[in-house]
């Protein structure tokens, strides 16, 4: 028997975040009941990390955080891989400080 897991708008859930979401299911059910785009911000704040320890710091979260009634990720930007809407402002300034800054001549 093969458990629904929804995926998100531009994001298709990897592999790691499936095995946990299958292994709990009233995380599952939660998950199942998020909008897409709730659903694809998740995704993406475990698949955008660099280091392969915060990515499971990340997936580690996602159940106890999704049964406690979270809806989306605390404290994230969110997902700047849509190409259906333009970056919010606030957004963007926050983009924009993280860039490196380049040197005056």
């Amino acid at each position: 028997m093969s458990v629904k897991i929804a995926t998100g708008v531009v994001h298709n859930v990897p592999a790691d975040l499936k095995k946990v979401l299958a292994a709990d299911p009233e995380a599952l059910a939660k998950w199942n009941s998020l909008t897409p785009l709730a659903r694809n911000e998740w995704i993406c704040w475990v698949t955008s990390v660099k280091k392969s320890e915060t990515r499971q710091e990340h997936i580690d979260r996602v159940c106890p955080e999704l049964k406690e009634g979270m809806r989306r990720p605390c404290c994230w930007l969110g997902c700047i891989h849509r190409t259906d809407k333009k970056i919010s402002p606030s957004v963007q300034h926050i983009l924009n400080k993280k860039q490196p800054k380049s040197r005056g001549k």
